[in-house]
């Protein structure tokens, strides 16, 4: 099990990426937000659609199982 976030900051495609603890791009205390422990990307992209609908995505470098653009 890991810990992931979302970046409460959108990217300039307007995505709210999700990270798994430890990625290299792992946004700022201030700028992310806890989605919880998981045994992978998926569930955690799925509970970050429910902060930010339609508008999630998966880091490509630490989810790049969840990253589609």
């Amino acid at each position: 099990m890991a810990s992931y976030y979302v970046n409460d900051r959108a990217q300039a495609n307007g995505d709210h990426e999700v990270h798994k603890d430890g990625c290299m791009f792992m946004p700022s205390a201030g700028n992310k937000r806890y989605l919880g422990e998981f045994t992978d990307c998926a569930p955690a992209v799925t509970k970050a659609k429910t902060i930010y609908p339609g508008s999630t995505n998966g880091c490509a470098t630490c989810c790049p199982a969840c990253h589609t653009s």
